[in-house]
């Protein structure tokens, strides 16, 4: 991190790379780039796949109908969305939600920055993309999310030292209405984890 800048500034520098990004073809679909949103010393970062269409709209992440059950799953852990940074692996509207090896290569650097900077002590990652992708960046293997889900992984490079928890994408409980008492059961739990790190409130 360079200490002439603060962690706004740098965030704010790498919003305008981001806005300004042409690294895959995501660009050209998208209406705003969905950076990310939350305090900029957040001790948790919740980290998706990639913005839907209400994202996409209002250049915000997680709004809308997987954003409101997340909502309700932070309630449930004791947290509130004002005090995580929320962000996404891919930074560009997904119009199939799914995303390429390549957009997930071009788009991840941008990611690796916002932690750098935000150097958060726990990531909660939504979704087999997102756990899969901060799993293997610490030298972890990937494994299947019913497999994975809830489990805390304690990773540190040579400038982070942080927890890892893989979780359920709130969209999947939309799709799959029978996850949706796992998901809460899970968030539950994830709750009584972070008040044991400090982490609540």
């Amino acid at each position: 991190m360079h200490a002439e800048l603060s962690r706004e500034g740098l965030l704010e520098k790498l919003r305008k790379k981001v806005e300004n990004c042409r690294k895959c073809d995501l660009w050209r679909t998208r209406n705003r780039p969905v950076f990310g949103e939350g305090p900029v010393d957040a001790g948790i970062i919740i980290v998706g796949l990639g913005p839907g269409r209400q994202e996409d709209l209002q250049g915000r992440p997680f709004v809308g109908a997987a954003g409101r059950f997340l909502d309700q799953l932070l309630a449930e852990a004791g947290l509130s969305r004002s005090g995580i940074y929320i962000t996404n692996i891919i930074k560009c509207f997904l119009p199939e939600n799914r995303a390429t090896e390549d957009q997930i290569k071009s788009c991840t650097p941008y990611l690796d920055q916002q932690i750098e900077v935000i150097q958060p002590r726990l990531i909660i990652a939504l979704g087999n993309v997102a756990a899969c992708y901060l799993l293997e960046k610490f030298g972890l293997r990937c494994e299947p999310m019913e497999r994975v889900h809830g489990r805390v992984y304690e990773v540190s490079s040579l400038t982070l030292s942080l927890r890892i928890v893989p979780m359920y994408h709130p969209a999947s409980a939309l799709r799959n209405p029978e996850l949706r008492g796992r998901l809460i059961e899970d968030w539950r739990e994830l709750g009584r984890i972070i008040r044991d790190l400090g982490l609540a409130g």
